[in-house]
């Protein structure tokens, strides 16, 4: 009896077999989930490529992460500085029937540099997201106090429009790596519906541009029209950061884009509202 146990060879479970193979394979799933969450990580704090841009800021290459083409900036500018001074007490139409009724502007109110508080245009505040946040605080306690109150007066009587008319944007000038220093020549108009009267002040600015790097809002299909509109802004990978007078040699009318050196003391300062 002794010599037959001594002889019986031992077993190996099928469900022993089965449990070993499992785990193993549940080994290797866990190993392969992780290096899948390390690579998604990487993939998420790695930033996003600039392209270089057409004219219609379609992408080329991703040769430079700083490179922007130089109409691509001036349209920049002119589309910013234009909807940040597009004071029509209405709202942007959503729809055909906003077209012909668009719905009036309530504005928003910034605080001002004296302490109190006025409105701007609900288009003003949106295109100000096109400014550097450091500078965007003071741009628009500036344009508050340049907004006219009666832009959102309901009495047709009282009622005053303005916009910026841009005579001219000069050729970017490059002062750094992704910066460049743009000049603007335009009018600040504003007019009085009741009578038509106008009043007509020069905004002749030096823009400073740079180079931004631009996230798609991550739940587009959810994002309000609010949303959507201030990451259109975004979209240009451009910002403004900061504005100063410029120094005109002929005025607009100088084709070489040539600035005098012989600036008044009024003009040298670094206040963006003339």
């Amino acid at each position: 009896m002794v010599r037959l146990l001594e002889q019986k060879k031992p077993t190996v479970s099928i469900l022993t077999i089965f449990a070993i193979a499992t785990f193993g394979l549940h080994l290797l799933v866990l190993l392969f989930l992780i290096a899948q969450g390390l690579n998604i990580r990487q993939l998420s704090l790695r930033k996003q490529p600039n392209f270089v841009q057409n004219i219609d800021g379609k992408p080329v290459n991703s040769i430079d992460d700083l490179a922007r083409d130089p109409e691509v900036i001036r349209q920049f500018i002119s589309k910013t500085m234009t909807s940040i001074f597009n004071w029509t007490g209405t709202l942007p139409p959503q729809n055909i029937e906003e077209v012909s009724r668009p719905k009036p502007d309530l504005g928003i109110l910034i605080k001002t540099t004296n302490g109190g508080s006025q409105k701007v245009t609900t288009t003003s505040w949106v295109s100000s997201f096109a400014l550097a946040e450091d500078f965007r605080k003071g741009f628009l306690s500036q344009i508050a106090e340049m907004t006219p109150p009666e832009v959102f007066a309901n009495n047709p009587q009282q009622v005053i429009s303005g916009k910026l008319i841009i005579k001219r944007i000069y050729p970017p000038k490059q002062i750094a790596p992704g910066k460049w220093e743009v000049g603007m020549v335009a009018d600040l108009i504003q007019n009085k519906q009741a009578d038509g009267k106008r009043l007509i002040v020069p905004f002749n600015k030096d823009v400073l541009v740079r180079a931004v790097d631009y996230f798609d809002y991550p739940q587009a299909e959810n994002a309000t029209i609010l949303q959507k509109a201030i990451y259109s802004v975004r979209a240009d990978k451009l910002e403004i950061y900061e504005m100063r007078n410029l120094c005109l040699l002929d005025a607009y009318d100088n084709l070489n884009g040539a600035k005098s050196n012989q600036c008044t003391s009024e003009e040298k300062s670094g206040n963006f509202i003339r």
